[in-house]
């Protein structure tokens, strides 16, 4: 199915400790860029959110806002040093004997000493907390492709009408190169006519002078190629995701067959009839951008 490079998720997840809310937004992009902006206590966690989305994304400048409540963050964890306080005792017996007082030292009075219990944070179950962003970022990017995909269904509706009416402009100029080599044959014989007035018209050389300007006009090969890239856009439209890039390419093939048709017009109602279909082809490339 066709995507739209544009889209929007959003999803939260929590349980008792802590509550993760997750959003996402996308435009237009050649390539797929990841912007993440979440707390720098997570940022250990950027390469797994990283590969997590690719499996979302292929294309599109996408920017992802996570945020985090820790109902934890006041519960702190008592830790005792029990090196420090081994070289606190050690000092204090010292000191006792070199000043020879008694030595009297008791668990309380180590227990004081700076440094030998201190306060710390709670250190994060990881695992604990990936789940709970896994879930949050999983729900968010499967929205946010939901809203790609409705998008791309438009976008698809449209470059098809597009396609049609792209048809439609090569069956005119089909229809109208035959006319054209006969009108110049006319308008030949008659001028030689002029020339010669009643002397005898030599038909092969006509023949040959309609022959020459035929094929200088001829665009038979570019309206076989313009009929096969816009079959080819039609088919890629359907095949599926990640089209964007070889739609990219079809355009441009289109863009250049219809330029060489205007190139070797030699009739305004042509020269119309491709200004019109390159006219089509532009808007066709400028929604093509929007598609993953």
């Amino acid at each position: 199915m066709v995507k739209s490079m544009t889209g929007f998720g959003r999803s939260e997840a929590q349980d008792e400790n802590r509550k993760f809310l997750v959003e996402m937004k996308a435009v237009n992009h050649r390539y797929l860029d990841i912007n993440i902006r979440m707390p720098k206590k997570l940022a250990f966690f950027e390469t797994a959110i990283r590969s997590l989305l690719k499996n979302y994304i292929q294309r599109g400048k996408v920017d992802v806002f996570i945020s985090y409540e820790d109902y934890t963050e006041n519960k702190l964890a008592l830790r005792y040093n029990g090196d420090i306080a081994a070289e606190y005792l050690q000092y204090m017996k010292k000191m006792a004997q070199d000043f020879e007082l008694e030595d009297n030292i008791h668990v309380s009075t180590l227990a004081r000493m700076p440094e030998v219990f201190t306060l710390e944070d709670q250190a994060p179950d990881e695992k604990k907390l990936w789940a709970l962003l896994e879930q949050a970022l999983k729900g968010a990017a499967e929205q946010f492709v939901e809203t790609r995909i409705v998008e791309g269904e438009h976008l698809k509706n449209d470059l098809l009408a597009k396609l049609d009416g792209m048809s439609a402009l090569v069956d005119e100029i089909e229809r109208r190169s035959p006319e054209i080599v006969r009108e110049y044959r006319e308008k030949l014989e008659e001028k030689v006519k002029e020339l010669l007035a009643d002397t005898q018209i030599e038909e092969s050389r006509i023949a040959t002078e309609v022959v020459i300007y035929a094929d200088k006009i001829c665009v038979d090969e570019e309206m076989v190629r313009l009929r096969s890239h816009i079959a080819g856009t039609k088919a890629a439209l359907s095949s599926g995701d990640g089209v964007g890039r070889k739609l990219d390419f079809i355009a441009q093939e289109l863009n250049r067959e219809a330029n060489t048709i205007l190139s070797k017009a030699n009739d305004m109602e042509i020269s119309n009839v491709a200004i019109d279909l390159k006219t089509e082809i532009e808007k066709v490339r400028e929604q093509i951008q929007n598609i993953e």
